[in-house]
C-alpha cells in the first residue's frame, strides 16, 4: 500500500468523524432537554450518602423527587433538620418539623436465652444463611440471625452484633431504613427516637411455642395491654404491639411483663421516710412536771 492511499485512508475517517460529531451536535441541541436548575441546588444540599434509604436512586434521584413535588423536604433522614431547611429555602417553602427517629431491633434473643437447632458454619451472611433448610439457625424462625447484614448495609457505623443479636446505637443511627429493607427477617422497625417503650421480640407463636425455643420471647399474656391506661398496646397475631401515638412513654406496661420483653422499665423513687414520732420528749416532760410538783407543794404550805 502506498502514502497516498494511507493519506487517504486517514482523511477519510477524520472527515467522517467531523461529520458525524457535528450532526451529533447539532442533535444534542435539538433534543436537549432543560433541566431545573433547582434540582442541582437541591442536590448541593444532601449528604451525598446515596444511601437508598428515601426510596430513591441516590441523592440526584431524590433531589428530583423533592423539586417535581414527589417527596417532601424533610425526606432525607441522614440529612435531618438541616438539609430539609437548607431544600426548603431552595423550593421556598416551610419545612415540617419531623420528629427524630431510629431503627429499632425487635429481638432479645441472645446467646444465653435463644436455642439453636444446629451450629451454623458458612459466611456470615444473613441474607444468604437464610436460604439454608429451615431458614434459621436459631430455634425461633422470627429471631435474628446475628451474622451482620444489616451492619454491612449501614453506612453510618450505627450497628454492631453483640451475643449473638445485632443492637443499634441510637446516638448514630440516622434512621435511614436501610437495615429495615436488608433484614431478612424483617425485625427491624424505625420508630420515634424519644420513645423508651419498645417490644423487644417478633415472634408470633402461641407462648408456650415460644418459651420451648427462647426464654426472652413475647408470650401474648396480655398483661401488659390490661395495664396500659392509655390503649396504647395491643396483642396481635400473639406479639404486643405499640401504638406510638397513643404511648405516654410511662413505661408501667414494662414494669408489668414478666418476660421483661418490653423495654423503658420504669424505676419507682423511693417513698419518703415518715418522720418518727419524738417519744424521747414525752420522758423529759413527764420528769419536769415531777420535779415541779414538790415545789408547788411548798409554796401552798408558806
Amino acid at each position: 500500500m502506498d502514502t497516498q492511499a494511507i493519506i487517504y485512508a486517514i482523511v477519510s475517517i477524520g472527515g467522517l468523524g467531523i461529520v458525524f460529531g457535528a450532526i451529533l451536535g447539532y442533535a444534542s441541541k435539538i433534543f436537549a432537554v432543560d433541566e431545573d436548575p433547582r434540582i442541582g441546588q437541591v442536590q448541593e444540599c444532601l449528604p451525598g450518602a446515596n444511601c437508598g434509604g428515601c426510596g430513591f436512586p441516590g441523592c440526584g434521584g431524590l433531589a428530583k423527587a423533592i423539586v417535581e413535588g414527589k417527596a417532601p423536604v424533610n425526606k432525607c433522614a441522614p440529612g435531618g433538620a438541616a438539609a430539609a431547611a437548607k431544600i426548603a429555602a431552595v423550593m421556598g417553602v416551610v419545612a415540617e418539623e419531623k420528629e427524630p427517629e431510629v431503627a429499632f431491633v425487635k429481638c432479645g434473643g441472645t446467646c444465653e436465652k435463644a436455642q439453636n437447632k444446629y451450629e451454623y458454619d458458612g459466611i456470615d451472611d444473613c441474607i444468604m444463611a437464610s436460604q439454608l433448610a429451615g431458614n434459621s439457625s436459631k430455634a425461633c424462625a422470627y429471631g435474628c440471625m446475628g451474622l451482620g447484614s444489616c451492619v454491612k448495609a449501614c453506612q453510618f457505623g450505627a450497628i454492631k452484633i453483640e451475643n449473638g443479636v445485632a443492637v443499634i446505637d441510637p446516638e448514630v443511627c440516622v434512621a435511614c431504613g436501610k437495615c429495615v429493607s436488608t433484614c431478612p427477617k424483617h425485625i427491624i422497625e424505625i420508630v420515634p427516637k424519644k420513645k423508651k417503650v419498645k417490644v423487644q421480640c417478633s415472634s408470633k407463636d402461641m407462648g408456650k411455642a415460644v418459651m420451648s425455643v427462647c426464654s426472652a420471647g413475647c408470650i401474648g399474656c396480655k398483661i401488659c395491654e390490661k395495664t396500659c391506661k392509655f390503649d396504647a398496646i395491643h396483642v396481635i397475631d400473639n406479639i404486643a404491639v405499640i401504638d406510638y401515638d397513643k404511648c405516654k412513654n410511662c413505661g408501667m406496661c414494662a414494669n408489668k411483663c414478666p418476660k421483661k420483653v418490653i423495654t423503658g422499665y420504669r424505676v419507682e423513687a423511693p417513698k419518703p421516710a415518715a418522720p418518727a414520732a419524738p417519744a424521747a420528749e414525752a420522758p423529759k416532760a413527764e420528769a419536769a412536771l415531777a420535779s415541779e410538783a414538790p415545789k408547788a407543794e411548798e409554796t401552798k404550805a408558806e
